[in-house]
């Protein structure tokens, strides 16, 4: 009789397991079915670089017509680039679920379709090579990392694909730009010495990722094209003749926006320092901006990196007249800046505010400041990288500031209307390869945009901005320790936390055989 009580009782404890097991299947499967019909997602990485933003959600929302995203991706790719396909899906599953059903995601293997590869080349998507590794040999392999955006007969190409930084960027401004048809329109300022399209080079390519960009000779026209969103002005080396400031002046007071970019002090090959006078000053004066005749330095943990020739030979230096305007210099309220970590500024001068030449309801946003450890020189240039630089009166000085009112003219002209003009201390951080320092372009970019475009995509292109400088003045030993602590620091501690756990638990052993 006990025997059968025990065997009833194991097979009511068997039933028992089995229910729960069905029960714990049911959820999963049920899980997983809400799973499906519900996309969520937790992205842990500081920027959300593998979620959508609230603008690309909008522009999707807004779509009238379906948009075909077709993902060319060879299966036969490096294994470093496994990953990279498996991102790209993640973050366009997010334009699929929030589309309403606009959006059509499909990934192709060129190699199946030997017809394909020419016509991919006509849209922008070239064939890459690739060097690996295999059977003890290095051999080429060719494949395809390119996305093709397409809105009815339009498309943009994205033809290599290398990282997720700035993906979602990328491809919300093709949709964009696809969706909305006529281009916006930016006016460069041509003549006078200024910064031409060559010598602005990427800063203008990537203008023209979203604008139509305008050459503007004020000497061939009465008045400024009012079509323009922005007119941008970059570092004019001789005098502007009266007629065109009060052109220019004209522009701004029918609500035109105005960027400039100019400095107080000129910069001659053989790192010669003059002060220079462009006619901007005047005209910059009467709307309450002043770039003063100085030039801004910072000490070396806060300045940028610049390279020198001495001789056959070329060093690298952190160079004080090269301020790197860190997180803590941005105005945090202003979402061109908000979100950048570092910007350097070769040769800037500051810049003050007289706000009794603003009239009523202005207003003036500080978006880029140096620290409070720098220091100002208005005479006795000293451009050599290699003195002893040695601190004068430190204060914070104002590097980029953007003004919104109803500017006094210096020509009489009567204004009712509110225009910007925002102005930065020097004009080198965008030409040649000065552009490509920390965050010079996506600076350019966002400040351009909050100008001329509702500024929905600066918080889309700030997303893969991770840089994270010492900004402290520390001795080369410091930084050698802290580097050493990253590399080390974590494998150390695992050891001794190990040894720690192994010593007590032996402890406890010999405690219990007592």
């Amino acid at each position: 009789m006990e025997i059968i009580n025990k065997n009833m009782k194991m097979i009511k404890q068997s039933r028992e397991t089995y229910i729960a097991l069905l029960f714990i299947i049911g959820i999963i499967i049920l899980v997983n079915f809400f799973s499906y019909k519900l996309f969520l997602r937790l992205d842990l990485t500081q920027n959300k670089e593998f979620s959508v933003s609230g603008v690309t959600k909008n522009t999707l929302k807004n779509l009238d017509d379906i948009v075909n995203i077709k993902v060319y991706f060879s299966k036969s790719l490096p294994s470093q680039f496994i990953s990279l396909r498996e991102n790209v899906g993640d973050i366009l599953d997010g334009y699929t679920n929030y589309s309403s059903g606009n959006i059509k995601v499909s990934f192709v293997d060129p190699s199946d379709d030997d017809n394909l590869a020419s016509s991919l080349y006509m849209k922008g998507i070239p064939e890459l090579q690739f060097e690996v590794f295999e059977k003890d040999q290095m051999q080429l392999v060719k494949g395809y990392m390119g996305i093709l955006i397409e809105y009815g007969d339009a498309f943009e190409a994205l033809p290599v694909v290398q990282d997720t930084k700035s993906l979602e960027y990328q491809i919300t401004l093709a949709i964009k730009k696809l969706s909305s048809g006529e281009l916006r329109k930016i006016g460069l300022f041509n003549g006078y010495s200024a910064l031409s399209r060559d010598e602005m080079g990427e800063a203008i390519s990537k203008l023209e990722e979203l604008y139509e960009v305008v050459d503007v000779d004020l000497a061939g026209v009465e008045v400024v094209d009012k079509t323009l969103e922005t007119l941008i002005i970059a570092g004019p080396k001789e005098l502007i003749s009266e007629e065109d400031l009060k052109k220019i002046d004209e522009y701004v007071n029918t609500g035109g926006n105005l960027l400039v970019l100019d400095e107080g002090i000129a910069i001659t090959e053989g790192l010669q320092a003059s002060t220079k006078d462009d006619g901007l000053s005047s005209l910059l004066a009467s709307y309450g901006i002043t770039i003063n005749k100085d030039m801004v330095l910072e000490t070396k943990a806060n300045s940028g990196v610049a390279s020198f020739n001495q001789g056959f030979f070329t060093f690298q230096t952190n160079y004080p007249y090269w301020p790197k305007i860190s997180k803590a210099g941005f105005d945090q309220d202003n979402s061109a800046v908000s979100k950048l970590e570092n910007v350097v500024f070769p040769w800037a001068s500051s810049i003050d505010i007289n706000e009794d030449k603003l009239g009523d309801n202005f207003t003036v946003s500080y978006i880029a400041q140096s620290s409070d450890k720098s220091w100002k020189k208005t005479e006795s240039f000293d451009l050599n990288p290699q003195q002893l630089f040695g601190p004068g009166k430190t204060e914070v000085s104002t590097l980029a500031v953007d003004v919104n009112a109803k500017f006094q003219s210096p020509y009489g002209l009567e204004s009712n209307n509110f225009s910007r003009v925002l102005v930065v201390g020097d004009s080198d951080f965008v030409s040649g390869n000065l552009v490509g320092l920390t965050d010079n372009l996506v600076f350019f970019q966002n400040i351009t945009d909050s100008l001329s475009l509702d500024s929905d995509l600066i918080e889309v292109r700030s997303k893969g901005i991770t840089s994270r400088p010492i900004t402290t003045d520390i001795s080369d030993g410091q930084k050698s320790l802290i580097r050493y602590l990253n590399v080390f620091g974590v494998t150390v501690l695992v050891i001794v936390f190990g040894l720690a756990r192994y010593y007590f638990r032996k402890k406890s052993n010999f405690v219990d055989e007592l």
